[in-house]
């Protein structure tokens, strides 16, 4: 299969990169498409791939003691495995699995760390993204200990909407239980919360957006400050 061109790719990470930055890690890329509740980083495993969304998005999972939540979302903003290999820890604690199908371009680690050593520009952009996870995660934290369910249900309906193509979400309500940290009748309520005030329509399998700017209200601030700061620090804008 041939080298991806940078104008093809969908991946906003690699379309930020210049054009001598993307040569580096251009013949090392390779399309792989993905399937629902595949691993793509295992927790403790040595991280000897990455990867960049192209389509779907992947969840970060955080288990403790057999507890189970969501701590991270990535999708076509971003890179899998990033962490742990651009910090040289070489593995993570968490599992980092699609929770919406679609396509990745992989690169191995080792040739990823190659290029990174070889451009400043690139680790530097690297980095930036770095700081971008960093505070989604704390923002993640913030709003899972201060807000309700309703209202981190729709900052995550939110960041899943940023990462699909149309208005149409993929997912279950054992999943939005596993996201809130809640038993699956808490989730069914926020559900219907948000489908009460006619913001989604919930169906079996899935969740269909109705009103992008209803939601943001109810997210309450929640929703917005990792993507401002994404758009700051990656974009330029």
């Amino acid at each position: 299969m041939a080298p991806p061109q940078q104008s093809a790719v969908r991946n906003r990470l690699l379309r930020r990169l210049s054009g001598d930055d993307f040569a580096l890690l251009q013949p090392h890329l390779r399309l792989m498409p993905t399937e629902m509740r595949q691993t793509l980083i295992t927790p403790h495993e040595p991280v000897t791939q990455v990867f960049f969304p192209e389509v779907g998005y992947i969840s970060v999972l955080a288990d403790v003691a057999g507890n189970r939540i969501e701590v991270g979302l990535i999708g076509r903003e971003g890179l899998v495995g990033a962490s742990p290999v651009l910090l040289d820890s070489g593995l993570t604690p968490y599992h980092e699995f699609v929770q919406s199908p679609g396509e990745v371009l992989a690169i191995e680690s080792e040739a990823f760390c190659a290029a990174v050593d070889e451009s400043s520009t690139l680790r530097k952009l690297m980095l930036r993204y770095l700081q971008t996870k960093l505070i989604q995660a704390r923002q993640t934290a913030y709003t899972n200990a201060a807000y309700t369910m309703d209202v981190r249900l729709a900052r995550w309906i939110l960041m899943c909407h940023d990462r699909v193509e149309g208005d149409e979400i993929t997912i279950t309500h054992e999943f939005i239980a596993l996201m809130l940290g809640v038993n699956r009748s808490g989730a069914t309520l926020a559900v219907q919360t948000l489908e009460g005030n006619r913001l989604i329509k919930a169906q079996r399998g899935r969740i269909t957006m109705l009103d992008r700017e209803g939601l943001i209200g109810v997210a309450n601030g929640s929703y917005g400050v990792t993507e401002a700061e994404y758009a700051r620090l990656i974009e330029g804008t």
